[in-house]
């Protein structure tokens, strides 16, 4: 990967400085072809937020009632990003009142005021094409009871934006940058007089940027649920404009459009939020049903994993694992070490988590969620089973790639008497302690019971000699483990059956029991929720199994079930939180 602070990234930022300011002095587009719809879901609990002063980027909170937010003194680079990419209008949009809409429009004649001549931070091609679809979809929002002058002033920006991105969009970085930059690119020629031009061209790059990024079962490099919801909902975007422009989609945007679609499915649980996984939350509400809705495609998967990872369903419940080694490289720098963590879902509640991405709380919490331990995993000795390893760039964010990595993922997924079993493995902890980790899930048909069984295994006469150098250096006290099962906020736990196990109670009214055979020792700990749209973390609990490997083989077994007389289908009434100050 190039040195983010070589010539040649030097030479790219020099560039787009280039670009913006030439752009920036054409008077381009005075109007649109047609009124552009609006896509995009925004949260309207955020939009509150924003409209009171709570101005939450990139982990930074700054209260700030009535300020113009390009007043602010940014706290650093990922914050001033994110504010430049007007992401911010679908959530503004959302709350739909007049408060909002003059917040908004005073952001953007404020953007355009202090940096449309082609100046500051915000001329990048990503950017750039994720400011002109929010632009663009949410016209009318902006342009409501503004009088001709600033309506003239809102299209001429529009259309040096347009300019700049069709000079500088195939710099953009590879995966969603790209398509975001494309996607801004292609709208903007179908939206706006006198850039049909660019329509063409962008079209052609998003079609060889599809058929290359997007694999054959559907999946992205960075094996992040959400960021692939982003590419696709984004695939459809364009569809849905090509059509209302009486223009048909190519065959490669098309096939890209079917292939996700039964992936995303399979990564979405029972209560129709994605896996946390890779960096990725559960998704905007609505955002994924809207994606798979405007697409048409009906299909689900077929047999096996999807992006790597593993679904069980039956019943009322899902369990969705991580399966495959971790992304590997460039495309590794939000990637977690979470192989063979799982998440487990009972209808619309939640109860088995990961802790989730840490980006939005700053730099410590992005750490300390990649690692093993905020996973519902295995950790072992302290170790997770990747490391963080080289630093590159995203954006502006520096992020670490993960090393020393699981190369070998041994899966099977087959049926038993009495429900589906998954069978996994890898060797993170071989290099450092001689140990492969197994994990055997099976679920039960009627989706009441999850069967767990985790072993620690010396395989191999190597493998064995290094387990007896690592048990050496600790006197023969044994390896440490931990087995971890992070809870759910919203999920009430306390040990029962004098420590033995722990119950566990949804708002659903739910009541989930986890036992285990006794060969290691069970608490009740604190953990977090890290939870894109808050403020700060959310504090919550964790079932841990704990103990220490003695010998070449280690196994741990244990259970979740539903309590006897929790009955086989509860009418969920209890209204999901939509305070999301806390």
């Amino acid at each position: 990967m190039a040195n983010p602070d070589g010539w040649r990234a030097r030479w790219a930022r020099f560039m787009n400085r280039v670009q913006a300011r030439r752009s920036a002095r054409a008077r381009p587009a005075t109007a649109f072809v047609s009124t552009p719809e609006p896509r995009t879901v925004g949260s309207f609990a955020r939009g509150r937020q924003l409209t009171a002063g709570n101005l939450m980027f990139a982990g930074h909170l700054i209260e700030a009632p009535g300020a113009m937010i390009w007043d602010l003194d940014p706290p650093d680079a990922p914050f001033e990003e994110e504010i430049h990419g007007f992401a911010w209008l679908d959530d503004l949009a959302a709350v739909g009142e007049a408060g909002p809409r003059e917040v908004a429009q005073a952001w953007t004649w404020g953007w355009i005021s202090r940096y449309g001549r082609g100046a500051g931070p915000g001329w990048t091609p990503e950017q750039t094409g994720r400011r002109l679809i929010r632009w663009i979809h949410h016209a009318i929002f902006l342009l409501r009871g503004q009088d001709k002058p600033r309506s003239d002033i809102f299209f001429r920006s529009l259309g040096q934006q347009t300019l700049f991105l069709g000079k500088r969009w195939h710099t953009a970085p590879e995966g969603l940058p790209q398509i975001e930059a494309l996607t801004g690119l292609i709208y903007a020629g179908l939206s706006l007089t006198g850039m049909e031009a660019y329509v063409d061209p962008a079209l052609k790059a998003l079609e060889q940027a599809c058929a290359k990024q997007v694999d054959k079962q559907g999946g992205i490099p960075t094996r992040n649920p959400e960021e692939l919801l982003e590419v696709f909902t984004l695939l459809t975007w364009v569809a849905s404009a090509l059509d209302e422009a009486h223009r048909r989609p190519g065959p490669e945007l098309t096939a890209a459009i079917g292939r996700i679609a039964p992936t995303l499915r399979s990564l979405r649980h029972a209560d129709g939020g994605l896996a946390r996984f890779h960096g990725g939350g559960r998704g905007l509400d609505g955002r994924l049903d809207q994606a798979l809705a405007a697409s048409g495609v009906k299909k689900w998967q077929a047999e096996g994993l999807s992006m790597g990872f593993a679904r069980l369903s039956a019943g009322r419940t899902s369990v969705i694992v991580d399966a495959a080694p971790p992304p590997q490289g460039a495309v590794s720098m939000n990637g977690h070490a979470s192989t063979l963590a799982f998440e487990l879902t009972s209808g619309r509640r939640p109860l088995i988590v990961n802790c989730g991405s840490g980006a939005v709380f700053g730099e410590d919490w992005r750490r300390a969620g990649r690692a093993t331990p905020s996973h519902s995993a295995l950790s072992l000795d302290g170790y997770s089973s990747a490391r963080l390893g080289k630093v590159g760039r995203i954006g502006a964010a520096r992020r670490e790639m993960l090393e020393d990595t699981p190369t070998n993922v041994p899966v099977e997924i087959s049926s038993v008497s009495d429900g589906v079993r998954f069978e996994g493995g890898h060797d993170g902890y071989v290099a450092t302690h001689g140990l492969t980790h197994a994990r055997i899930l099976e679920l039960t048909f009627d989706g009441r019971g999850v069967v767990g069984e985790d072993m620690l295994l010396a395989l191999q006469p190597a493998d064995k000699k290094q387990f007896d150098r690592k048990l050496d250096e600790t006197t023969l006290q044994g390896i440490a483990y931990a087995a971890r099962f992070h809870l759910h906020p919203e999920v009430d736990a306390e040990l029962d059956l004098g420590g033995a196990a722990v119950s566990m109670v949804l708002r659903s009214g739910e009541v989930w029991v986890f036992r285990h055979d006794g060969s290691a020792e069970l608490s009740l700990e604190p953990s977090v929720y890290l939870e894109k749209g808050r403020l700060r973390p959310r504090a919550t609990k964790q079932i841990v199994l704990s103990g220490r490997a003695m010998q070449y083989a280690t196994r741990i077994r244990w259970s979740l079930a539903k309590a006897q007389d929790t009955a086989v289908a509860i009418r969920d009434l209890a209204r999901d939180e939509l305070d999301l100050t806390s």
